[in-house]
């Protein structure tokens, strides 16, 4: 199954810090999502001025709660950087048609 993650950073004047500090596990735990296959895009969602303020995947996993746990190790979820995440099941269009 395949996801569509949408999540928006918390709003406070420490939330940019908070990201920044937790972006490096963030990003290792990425790593290891592409290694498994599990990632298969993504990135931050930037404000008008390029600031970072979430993000947005696209994932897949065999079911939706493989998803949910794997969402609640991340650090930016035990680093209080996502404050809401919005999950779609999607159907990517495949790479070769």
């Amino acid at each position: 199954m395949q996801f569509a993650v949408t999540a928006f950073d918390y709003t406070d004047a420490d939330a940019l810090q908070r990201r920044m500090s937790q972006r490096d596990a963030h990003l290792a735990g990425v790593r290891e999502l592409i290694a498994a296959g599990h990632f298969l895009s993504g990135g931050a969602l930037l404000d008008a001025t390029g600031k970072m303020i979430g993000s947005s995947l696209h994932l897949e996993f065999p079911d939706r709660a493989s998803l949910d746990a794997q969402l609640a190790r991340d650090p930016y979820v035990s680093g209080k950087v996502w404050e809401k995440i919005e999950v779609r099941q999607i159907k990517l269009v495949p790479l070769t048609l």
